[in-house]
């Protein structure tokens, strides 16, 4: 639910396969009932048409999603959803009478605020079917030291997620090698910490300090390197050490 282009659409339509689930989409509902009442009574008569075809796919063993502004406490009362996923990545939409009856819910189960639906549908999807790793899955690999980790590493691992949907951490094995006072389970700790909402969906191995990837004709893999912005390329886990020291929290 959310206000007319908050970006409800696009994250359903990455949510659903991720679950199999049935879709319902409220403007091809009231298209196929042919029913563009806005009035009050027309959106209640809306929520009410979307929670009976909800129902009887439900009953069907499905899990229904179904995206549509439910603007008001009695529509959302009337739709009766088990699960509320609030898109909340706009203050107005593009129609001021939906503008003007738009109340915010109280209750949510998630609350959007960013128009990332690629990563927003895989921790939904997880709330609602929990992920389970497979090892024959195809696997996207990192490579680092991540001495600490910070927010470039957790933008360039939300994009690397995305080519795969799970992803094996490895750590390299440097603590007291140059300027690396972090030890493994420190910096497992620190990546499970920052990567809570995704914990199904990676593995943390220490790996021996490894310098050179190399490999032998084309073999399958892909060897890719991840362009992230410039203010996230720029920052910096050894200025992230030297502010630590300073700030006594490193020695």
């Amino acid at each position: 639910m959310g206000l007319p282009g908050a970006g409800k659409t696009t994250l359903a339509s990455k949510l659903v396969p991720l679950i199999n689930a049935k879709w319902l989409n409220a403007d091809e509902v009231r298209k196929e009932a042919n029913d563009w009442d806005f009035s009050d009574e027309g959106r209640k008569r809306q929520a009410k048409r979307m929670a009976d075809l909800a129902e009887k796919l439900k009953k069907q063993g499905n899990i229904v999603i179904a995206d549509f502004i439910c603007p008001t406490p009695k529509a959302r009362e009337l739709f009766n959803p088990d699960f509320i996923i609030w898109v909340d990545t706009i203050k107005k939409g593009r129609f001021e009478d939906t503008n003007k009856i738009f109340v915010e819910p109280e209750n949510y189960d998630v609350r959007v605020t960013e128009k990332n639906s690629e990563i927003w549908s895989i921790k939904i999807a997880d709330l609602i079917v929990p992920y389970v790793w497979d090892n024959r899955k195809p696997t996207a690999q990192m490579l680092g030291r991540w001495q600490p980790w910070h927010t470039g590493h957790q933008a360039l691992f939300h994009e690397i997620l995305k080519k795969t949907g799970q992803v094996n951490i490895m750590v390299r094995d440097v603590k007291g090698v140059g300027d690396n006072p972090f030890d493994f389970e420190t910096v497992k700790k620190n990546i499970e910490g920052a990567l809570k909402e995704f914990k199904n969906r990676i593995k943390i191995t220490l790996v021996p300090n490894i310098t050179n990837i190399c490999y032998g004709r084309g073999v399958g893999y892909k060897i890719e390197e991840i362009i992230l912005s410039d203010e996230i390329q720029k920052i910096s886990a050894t200025k992230i050490r030297s502010k630590m020291r300073s700030e006594g929290k490193l020695k």
